[in-house]
Formats: C-alpha cells, sequence, structure tokens
C-alpha cells in the first residue's frame, strides 16, 4: 500500500523491544494461566444457524467468560424495530449467564444485501459512508446499554480509482463522530486491521492515529487478530501483541496460515500457540479487562462443536462437555 505519511507521527513501542513482557514482569518459564487467564469468548458470527438465545446460552454452559456479538440480522439486529428493548432483553441475558460482551460491526450484508461489507467508510459516495457511519453510532449505543468492553469496526477495502490519500481523509472525517460519542459512552472504538482493507496493518493504525491527533487509547484502540498478525504481520503474533498492547481493547483469535486470509480451527494453521497464550497472559495479568474471542465465521455449520474444542485448546484445563 502506498500513502503518503506524516511527517512526524506519535511513536509506537519500539518493534525492536517487542518481545519484553507486557506490564508487571513474568516468568518466561511459567505457565500463560500463572500470570493471568485471559478471559474467552466466541464470536457469535461463528454461531448463526443458533439463536441467540442458544448461543449464548451454549458458551455460558461451556464455560466461556464471554461473546463477540456481531449486530447482525439473525441476532441482535441493528436495524429492526425496538431495538432498544431488544438491547434490553440481551443484556439482560448476559446479566443471567455472567457474560461480558463485546460488540462486532462486522457483518457482511447488514446495510446492503449485494455488497459484503458495503456500504464502508471509504466509499466515493458521502451519503454512503454515512450509512456506515450511522451504524457505527448505533452500535455505541448497543455497546453502552449491554455493558461492552468495546465496539469493533474496520476501514473497508480501498475503493477503485481512490487515491490512498483521499481514502484516509474520508477515514478520518468519518470516524470522528463515532469517535466523539464513543468518548461520551466510555465505550472505546477498537479498530480492526484487515487484510485487503486500507488499515491492514500495526502500521496503518498508527498510521491512523497520526492523522487523528493521537486520540488517548481509551477512546481510539484496537482489535488485533491473532491470526492476521500471522498473515501479514512482520512480526510473530505474540510478539505483535506485546506491541500493540497499550491500545488492545479486544482480540479476536482462530489459526491462519502465513500470507493466506483464512480464519481455520485451532491445529488448522500455522500459529505457534504457546507465546500467543502467554502474551495474552500477561496482557491480561496488566489489567487488560476484555476478551479474546474465537473467531470462525465460515464454520457456523459446527459452531456448537467448534465452540467446545476451541475452548479445550485455549484452557485445556477446562471440563469437556
Amino acid at each position: 500500500m502506498s500513502t503518503t505519511r506524516p511527517a512526524s507521527r506519535p511513536s509506537a513501542p519500539s518493534l525492536a523491544g517487542a518481545a519484553a513482557p507486557i506490564g508487571a514482569p513474568a516468568s518466561s518459564h511459567s505457565s500463560p494461566h500463572s500470570a493471568g487467564r485471559p478471559r474467552l469468548g466466541y464470536g457469535t458470527n461463528g454461531l448463526t444457524d443458533l439463536r441467540l438465545d442458544d448461543a449464548l446460552g451454549l458458551l455460558a454452559d461451556l464455560g466461556y467468560d464471554g461473546v463477540g456479538l456481531t449486530l447482525d440480522h439473525m441476532h441482535l439486529d441493528p436495524l429492526a424495530p425496538d431495538l432498544a428493548a431488544r438491547t434490553a432483553r440481551v443484556a439482560r441475558r448476559l446479566g443471567e449467564l455472567g457474560l461480558g460482551v463485546t460488540v462486532e460491526t462486522g457483518a457482511r450484508y447488514v446495510l446492503d444485501p449485494r455488497r459484503k461489507h458495503g456500504p464502508s467508510l471509504l466509499d466515493p459516495d458521502p451519503e454512503d459512508r454515512a450509512a456506515r457511519v450511522r451504524l457505527l453510532l448505533r452500535a455505541v449505543r448497543i455497546a453502552a446499554d449491554l455493558g461492552a468492553h468495546a465496539v469493533h469496526c474496520f476501514s473497508g477495502t480501498l475503493p477503485g480509482d481512490t487515491p490512498p490519500d483521499e481514502a484516509w481523509k474520508r477515514l478520518t472525517s468519518s470516524l470522528a463522530p463515532v469517535l466523539k460519542a464513543a468518548e461520551a459512552a466510555r465505550v472505546p472504538l477498537a479498530v480492526e486491521p484487515e487484510p485487503g482493507h486500507l488499515l491492514a496493518t500495526l502500521d496503518d493504525f498508527h498510521h491512523l492515529r497520526g492523522l487523528l491527533s493521537d486520540p488517548p487509547p481509551a477512546v481510539l484502540g484496537l482489535t488485533l487478530d491473532i491470526g492476521h498478525c500471522q498473515c501479514l504481520e512482520p512480526l510473530p503474533p505474540a510478539d505483535c501483541l506485546r506491541a500493540a498492547a497499550p491500545w488492545v481493547h479486544h482480540v479476536q483469535i482462530e489459526d491462519m496460515r502465513r500470507g493466506v486470509h483464512e480464519h481455520l480451527p485451532f491445529g488448522d494453521g500455522e500459529i505457534d500457540f504457546p507465546p500467543v497464550l502467554a502474551a495474552l497472559a500477561e496482557l491480561t495479568a496488566a489489567g487488560y479487562p476484555g476478551l479474546t474471542v474465537v473467531e470462525l465465521p465460515r464454520h457456523s455449520h459446527a459452531g456448537p462443536e467448534l465452540a467446545r474444542t476451541s475452548l479445550s485448546f485455549l484452557r485445556p484445563e477446562a471440563p469437556t462437555c
């Protein structure tokens, strides 16, 4: 991606020192759970064959700590009538089950039944961009009503014939009202670097921070997808997590191969998970309150079984149901 970077921008942690522990020191020989047990969740975009009540009950029964709740027509539809009442019911259900939540906005066709993830924050048509902004503003309100840890979003792909500099201007302009609303609601916005999107890497996230005059991490942070790190980043995923720690508000996790953006069940890809779990434990021990959510959106047909086996993989001491 060729873009013009600002002459100076807020510094990111030195990647050369990224292997240092996050926050409080932790022995490199200790098990991940001796340093702090990550709070695990499962994404509802991988449970779309289940009713939301059933999906939440399943996750609670399995022993998950929370859920990545994708706003979509089959679960909590952000565009259907009576949103406030439906959101209140979901909030009560989450409370009854003791599940934490992060609100995710990556539904494929929630705004446009014919364009995947369209319209985006980068679309040439201002009205199309405004539709995505309205969805994100609604997501912030839903997240506040649910007591969510964060609201996830992403940039969208670069439209054809759009210069990258113009796309970055559209992105920052579109995000401005969302960041204002997130700050007022005290629900951080967690932008996800997504392969193939304008904002695809951790460097791109720091570029966005610079363009926005470095909002505090409590307002603008990261959704860090461990598989995306394996796919694109120059550092191993565990070191990416350590480098990004000050901005992380949400973590997604799955297996993946280098250079191939395909979310895979654990063991089907190339990620070395023991260092990743150790880094997640360090992040948790340092005070990270959010979730680490299994992200398998193309495996809903096997969602209940994959939810069970994923928890067993990430938390081997957990009882199997």
